[in-house]
């Protein structure tokens, strides 16, 4: 369900929780970022995926999740989308689904040049929907395109996996 709050001048804004979720180091952190912080891209390694666990522990004590705030317009409605980056490795996911519940919706990301990510899909859905419910949007994001070379996820595979019904996207 989405939360409706005040908007910049008093205007309307209409909160909406999104999760980015999947394996460790599919590039969840290096996607919020390009998003909420425009520039930052270029800045932000993919090496240093680990500014999502240790950073935001000990600045936020959040242990294995960050999240991020992006205001846009929507056909002509103000949103504010509360974007949380979770932490992909197995120590941190108990915790990490524990902030599923009330999310609208999902980023579930797997790497296309890592098998492993891409098996992990089917459990992370499990996951979602036990913890979020089966009305919630899902989007499947494969991510890395730019390294086609290493590909190892051919694209059909991504747009077949069972209970994903929402959407299939490439990233890089």
């Amino acid at each position: 369900m989405a939360v409706s709050g005040a908007g910049k001048a008093g205007s309307p804004a209409l909160l909406l929780k999104v999760v980015m979720t999947g394996e460790s180091c599919v590039g969840k952190t290096s996607i919020v970022r390009r998003y909420t912080e425009p520039g930052a891209a270029a800045a932000f390694s993919s090496s240093s995926y680990l500014a999502t666990i240790e950073m935001f522990q000990i600045f936020f004590f959040l242990p294995g999740i960050d999240f991020k705030v992006k205001c846009i317009t929507l056909n002509g409605t103000r949103v504010k989308l509360q974007i949380w980056d979770t932490a992909g490795q197995e120590r941190f996911h108990t915790l990490s689904t524990s902030y599923f519940r009330g999310a609208q919706g999902f980023v579930l990301v797997y790497d296309i040049t890592n098998l492993e990510s891409f098996q992990g899909v089917t459990s992370w859905m499990k996951d979602i929907h036990e913890k979020a419910g089966d009305d919630v949007d899902v989007i499947l994001l494969g991510n890395k395109c730019d390294k086609e070379a290493e590909r190892v996820i051919p694209k059909h595979k991504g747009e077949k996996v069972p209970l994903i019904t929402d959407a299939f996207f490439g990233f890089s």
